[in-house]
Protein backbone atom coordinates (compact mmCIF):
# COMPACT_ATOMS: atom_id res chain seq x y z
CA UNK A 1 0.00 0.00 0.00
CA UNK A 2 1.38 3.43 -0.84
CA UNK A 3 1.07 6.58 1.33
CA UNK A 4 -1.15 9.10 0.30
CA UNK A 5 -0.47 12.37 -0.86
CA UNK A 6 -0.66 14.54 2.05
CA UNK A 7 -2.88 17.52 2.54
CA UNK A 8 -0.86 20.89 2.55
CA UNK A 9 -2.20 21.70 6.22
CA UNK A 10 -0.61 18.22 7.30
CA UNK A 11 2.99 19.48 8.63
CA UNK A 12 5.31 17.71 10.98
CA UNK A 13 4.29 20.67 13.09
CA UNK A 14 0.92 20.28 13.04
CA UNK A 15 1.59 16.21 13.62
CA UNK A 16 4.07 16.24 16.47
CA UNK A 17 1.19 19.05 18.52
CA UNK A 18 -1.72 16.39 18.20
CA UNK A 19 0.55 13.71 18.94
CA UNK A 20 1.94 15.00 21.93
CA UNK A 21 -1.67 16.61 23.10
CA UNK A 22 -3.37 12.80 22.93
CA UNK A 23 -0.29 11.20 25.32
CA UNK A 24 -1.27 14.03 27.75
CA UNK A 25 -5.53 13.14 27.53
CA UNK A 26 -7.27 9.91 26.08
CA UNK A 27 -8.32 11.18 22.88
CA UNK A 28 -7.53 9.18 19.58
CA UNK A 29 -7.05 12.23 17.19
CA UNK A 30 -6.34 11.31 13.06
CA UNK A 31 -6.24 13.70 10.34
CA UNK A 32 -7.63 13.47 7.04
CA UNK A 33 -5.20 13.44 4.47
CA UNK A 34 -7.58 14.58 1.78
CA UNK A 35 -9.18 17.65 3.63
CA UNK A 36 -6.80 17.98 6.61
CA UNK A 37 -10.03 17.95 8.88
CA UNK A 38 -9.00 16.33 12.61
CA UNK A 39 -11.17 13.80 13.75
CA UNK A 40 -11.69 11.62 16.77
CA UNK A 41 -11.62 8.04 17.45
CA UNK A 42 -8.79 6.74 15.37
CA UNK A 43 -6.25 4.66 17.01
CA UNK A 44 -2.87 5.17 16.66
CA UNK A 45 -2.07 3.15 13.36
CA UNK A 46 -5.37 3.71 11.87
CA UNK A 47 -5.56 4.05 7.92
CA UNK A 48 -8.45 4.37 5.80
CA UNK A 49 -10.68 5.79 8.11
CA UNK A 50 -13.64 7.48 6.32
CA UNK A 51 -13.72 11.03 7.33
CA UNK A 52 -16.62 12.49 8.59
CA UNK A 53 -16.39 15.77 7.09
CA UNK A 54 -15.64 14.72 3.60
CA UNK A 55 -16.31 11.37 3.12
CA UNK A 56 -12.86 10.16 2.44
CA UNK A 57 -11.04 7.09 3.10
CA UNK A 58 -8.47 8.90 4.03
CA UNK A 59 -7.97 9.22 7.90
CA UNK A 60 -4.82 8.13 9.46
CA UNK A 61 -3.97 8.04 13.26
CA UNK A 62 -1.94 10.48 14.24
CA UNK A 63 1.27 8.78 15.12
CA UNK A 64 1.20 6.77 11.81
CA UNK A 65 1.04 9.71 9.80
CA UNK A 66 3.87 11.20 12.08
CA UNK A 67 5.58 8.22 10.88
CA UNK A 68 5.07 8.38 7.44
CA UNK A 69 5.98 12.54 6.80
CA UNK A 70 9.06 12.51 9.73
Amino acid sequence: MSNPKMHPSITVERVVEIVERSHMTLDNPGLCCRCGEEQDGCEPDARDYTCEACGEAAVYGAEEILLMIA
